[in-house]
């Protein structure tokens, strides 16, 4: 009898269904689900739509400067080398110039006009390709744009101010493609002016 009791008990419990997780589902069901308006989905889509913009733009940007760093680069190392061909036909002219034996030719002049006018035609194509010679007369020294190679002693001059030019400095655009080489003015030492005049008087 008793075990009959029992199965029946079982049987009973089987056939109730669970008080906790049918209360779960109907908690799931009475409570609405988050779902995002239609203003909040547009202003993701709006904020992705806005970053892929600026990254589209941000490449953009750094495409056309390689491009022109690229350009400036390649033309940067031509026109560098093309220098070394203006500085040889300048000392081609110097030479010529101060040649003993070329001096008595009745052609020479007309040989340096020529010289003259290529020399003008380089300097012109130059230009035309934003390369300039850089100023030095009456500058003061710039280290930006000059390299100084010599100090020469000299009151009459600025300390600091540029005497000679050595070799002529050029910039292709704003960047520099040759410094000036310079000699620049420094005072007379105090020292060496007091020997001078020790010298003199013995």
């Amino acid at each position: 009898m008793n075990e009959e009791k029992d199965k029946k008990n079982i049987d009973l419990n089987k056939s109730e269904p669970d008080k906790s997780t049918t209360s779960n589902k109907e908690e799931d069901s009475n409570t609405p689900s988050k779902e995002k308006s239609t203003e909040e989905k547009l202003k993701e889509a709006e904020e992705k739509l806005l970053r892929s913009l600026a990254e589209i733009e941000n490449q953009r940007r750094r495409f056309e400067k390689e491009i022109k760093d690229a350009f400036e680069f390649g033309s940067f190392n031509f026109a560098k080398e093309n220098l070394a061909t203006l500085d040889n036909l300048q000392r081609a002219k110097e030479a010529i110039k101060n040649d003993e034996k070329l001096k008595d030719n009745k052609d020479l002049d007309k040989f340096l006009e020529n010289i003259n006018i290529i020399e003008k035609d380089l300097i012109s194509i130059f230009e035309k390709n934003r390369i300039k010679k850089i100023d030095t007369k009456g500058k003061k020294f710039d280290p930006n744009f000059h390299q100084a190679m010599s100090e020469i002693e000299d009151d009459n001059v600025e300390p600091g101010s540029i005497i000679q030019e050595i070799q002529a400095g050029y910039m292709l655009g704003e960047r520099l493609l040759r410094p000036a080489l310079v000699s620049v003015a420094k005072k007379k030492d105090k020292k060496d002016e007091e020997n001078k005049e020790k010298k003199e008087q013995k």
